[in-house]
Formats: C-alpha cells, sequence, structure tokens
C-alpha cells in the first residue's frame, strides 16, 4: 500500500510504499490482548508484602487458660484472628510476568501497525526535527496534523531540540525506533512514524 508522506507542518513530501505483511495485515484482537497482557503483567514490580505468623515477633505464652472462658481455644497471639497477628494466605514479592513466545509478539506488533493503518489513524513524516526547543511552537505544528493524542516514533537518535520541546505536551509520547511497543501504540489515537521508522520497521520484519 503506499501512503502519502508529509512534513510537521502539513506540507507534501512524496509518498512511501508501505511493506503490506507488516501495515496489512487484518488486525486480530486476540493476539493484541496477549500481547498487551504480557507488558503490563512484566512490568509490575511484584513488591507488595505482608507478614505471616512465622515473620511476626510476639510473646508465645498462653493467651488465656484453655478452659471455662466461653471463647476459643487459643495457644498464639500471632495467628490472625488477633489484631496485630500475621495474615493468612497476603500477597508476597513476587514476578507477575509470564511466557509469551517471540513469534507471538513479533505478529502482535505487525497487527498494532496493521490496525492503525486500517482506521487511517497512521501518519508518515519526512523527520521530526525542532529549531529549538520551545513547547509552543511544536503545539503549533502539531494543530497542523491534527495531533492531539499520539504516539511518534523516530529513527535510532531522535533530535533532541524535538525530544525536549514534546516532553511538556500531554498526551503525546516520543520513542526511538527500539522503542515501539504495542501497548504504547494502541493507547494513543495516532501513530506517527519517520521514514526512517518505517525503513526500519520493514528490515526488522524482513
Amino acid at each position: 500500500m503506499k501512503l502519502a508522506i508529509t512534513t510537521l507542518d502539513g506540507a507534501s513530501a512524496g509518498e512511501v510504499e508501505l511493506d503490506d505483511a507488516i501495515f496489512g495485515l487484518e488486525p486480530r484482537a486476540d493476539i493484541l490482548q496477549r500481547m498487551v497482557r504480557w507488558q503490563l503483567a512484566k512490568r509490575q514490580a511484584g513488591t507488595h508484602k505482608v507478614k505471616n505468623r512465622g515473620e511476626i515477633a510476639r510473646t508465645t505464652k498462653k493467651v488465656y487458660r484453655q478452659k471455662g472462658t466461653g471463647n476459643a481455644r487459643h495457644g498464639s497471639a500471632r495467628v490472625g484472628q488477633f489484631r496485630g497477628g500475621g495474615r493468612a494466605f497476603g500477597p508476597l514479592v513476587r514476578s507477575h510476568a509470564h511466557d509469551l513466545p517471540k513469534k507471538v509478539r513479533a505478529l502482535a506488533l505487525r497487527h498494532a501497525l496493521s490496525s492503525k493503518a486500517r482506521t487511517d489513524a497512521l501518519i508518515v513524516v519526512d523527520e521530526i526535527v525542532a529549531a529549538e526547543p520551545k513547547t509552543k511552537a511544536l503545539v503549533a505544528r502539531f494543530a497542523k496534523l491534527d495531533l492531539t493524542n499520539a504516539l511518534i516514533i523516530g529513527g535510532t537518535e531522535l533530535d533532541a531540540n524535538f525530544k525536549l520541546a514534546s516532553r511538556a505536551i500531554p498526551n503525546i509520547d516520543v520513542l526511538p525506533i527500539q522503542g515501539i511497543n504495542v501497548y504504547d501504540i494502541l493507547r494513543r489515537e495516532k501513530l506517527v512514524l519517520t521514514k526512517a521508522a518505517v525503513y526500519a520497521l520493514e528490515e526488522r520484519f524482513k
């Protein structure tokens, strides 16, 4: 498929041929869901922790006499029934990550790219550079392309001024091509790729 290339100022800059094996697939929601779930689980800290009864430091003296009180019999103040006691079956420090085949991950990225191309939410620009790190000027340039909620993918190296200027704009994410991922693509309304990013993706999936 062919797609017009534009500049950040809205001017035409030719066109590019997009590989149908990357941008022309029929998106599958199940593959995208598996990939997003894998990403979110992988980045979850898993540092939640409670103390069980073996980690509570309390007296080992019997709480009260065995018989005659009318209460249940207890021999430890560290059990979960008492205030200050340990918690039974509480969360422990662990990894939430699970396995997902590498081929499925690669396929999910292609499906995410295809979903943006199919809904006309894919924009290809010639380059992302800024003369000076001014957020206001960059917002005005984005307005010409109607970019209010977008993920922008550049080449292997991002322009320093562009990176600084875009950092304070809400709902705009800027990543190098190495950082492209399914979750960030799907969470933004539009996907903006530079020509360098398009060529890098085609080389990656070759």
